[in-house]
């Protein structure tokens, strides 16, 4: 039976007609066999809405394939277990223990290196206390003589002006050497730097900031301010 045939059986209506429960069966087996046959008609050619149901699996499994991207197979990548030789065992295990025997001697050369910056650190420390050691012994050696003159002027008897200003000259002289250089301030202009302001002083002989009295010297020790002379400045 035909789709067309089919439609048009089922637009028909019904007959009325009295019949035999034989016939009526021997009918209804009819229809029956036409239905399947119909079935079996739609499926070959393909019509849609009608879908067996013992071909839902497959075909779903066909359109899931269809929606699957395939990935293509990247070369170089092998499949099949990577398959390690004993050769290919020995070698690595060499430039392992080769890798190891580099990584000793790193290790064993930081440790030198570290060693010789400990000790070279140790050694400058050494040589700067020798070295104020020296200086320090310098120094004494050339304020002896001064301490010398001082105790003979304490010991002479009558004026011993003379005696104690020739000594400290000779004081003087041994801390130039060492590079003190005293402050001359009076008259100069006052410079925070060197100077320490006690007091100021209305003054009509001096311009304002000068210094007008020394009140202590002060001094340069190789250049760098050591103590600040204190002065009076005109205000």
């Amino acid at each position: 039976m035909s789709s067309e045939e089919r439609r048009r059986r089922e637009e028909e209506p019904p007959r009325e007609t009295p019949r035999g429960d034989e016939e009526t069966q021997k009918e209804q087996q009819n229809v029956g066999e036409q239905e399947v046959e119909y079935l079996s008609e739609t499926v070959e050619a393909g019509e849609p809405g009608v879908v067996p149901e013992a071909a839902d699996e497959d075909l779903l499994a066909e359109s899931s394939d269809d929606l699957v991207e395939e990935v293509p197979f990247e070369e170089g990548i092998s499949e099949e277990p990577l398959e390690i030789t004993q050769d290919e065992l020995s070698v690595l295990a060499d430039e392992l223990e080769l890798a190891r025997r580099e990584r000793d001697e790193y290790l064993d050369s930081m440790r030198r290196m570290k060693a010789e910056i400990e000790n070279s650190r140790k050694r400058q420390e050494r040589e700067r206390a020798r070295t104020v050691q020296l200086a320090s012994e310098k120094l004494v050696r050339e304020l002896l003589p001064v301490v010398d003159n001082l105790e003979r002027a304490l010991e002479a008897e009558g004026d011993i002006h003379e005696g104690v200003r020739a000594t400290r000259d000779q004081l003087l002289a041994a801390l130039e050497r060492e590079g003190l250089v005293p402050l001359v301030s009076d008259g100069e202009s006052f410079d925070p730097a060197v100077h320490e302001a006690v007091m100021g002083q209305p003054s009509d002989e001096h311009e304002e900031d000068t210094v007008i009295q020394t009140l202590e010297r002060g001094y340069i020790l190789n250049g760098r301010p050591i103590r600040p002379a204190k002065v009076i400045v005109a205000k």
